[in-house]
């Protein structure tokens, strides 16, 4: 784990994303259920793909799959004030409930909304300079490539591996980590 992402741990405490009845395994290095079928990632999994999406200050950062909010809270830590970060989830009731987590927080640069029906992403908002995606894929989705700025970087969970996809010069290239084990994308 870099520097940055350490910093943003310690500044962002897991268990403030937790569900109440589950707080106190926020130290626990595992998935914790969260409700709705989904998970708060292992930490050391959310450490590996932060550290691989190499965020710096001042960058837009999309976070699809925001779930409890954690991780938007931790790009936010990420980006500083001079940065922005929107989490998108599909899921309405988890939407709600990782906005009131993240309003918790000092950081009113990061957002989340209930992701649009249908919509990957949030195109109208791109191009991000950063992407992370919490929930696996089986192949890789063009829509989000295509919302990535010039020299964009996405992490995203491809066929049970942690996939980086970097857009240079107007192409991609992809670098591959893992295995690790998501939720599917919706």
């Amino acid at each position: 784990m870099d520097d940055a992402v350490r910093a943003a741990f310690e500044a962002v405490p897991r268990a403030g994303f937790l569900p109440g009845t589950q707080r106190w395994r926020a130290d626990f290095d595992g998935p914790i259920g969260i409700g709705h079928g989904q998970t708060n990632s292992q930490p050391r999994t959310v450490a590996t793909m932060l550290t691989l999406l190499d965020v710096q200050p001042g960058q837009r950062v999309l976070d699809v799959g925001s779930g409890s909010g954690w991780t938007t809270a931790l790009l936010g830590h990420l980006v500083g004030s001079t940065g922005t970060v929107l989490g998108v989830e599909l899921e309405p009731e988890l939407a709600s409930w990782g906005a009131q987590n993240l309003s918790r927080t000092d950081l009113p640069h990061a957002s989340i909304r209930i992701a649009e029906p249908g919509v990957l992403g949030a195109p109208a908002e791109a191009p991000w300079d950063r992407i992370l995606v919490s929930a696996g894929v089986s192949t890789l989705p063009s829509a989000l490539v295509d919302q990535l700025a010039p020299q964009g970087l996405m992490v995203i969970p491809v066929g049970g591996r942690l996939t980086t996809v970097a857009l240079e010069a107007g192409t991609t290239r992809t670098t591959v980590h893992g295995p690790y084990l998501f939720v599917p994308l919706r």
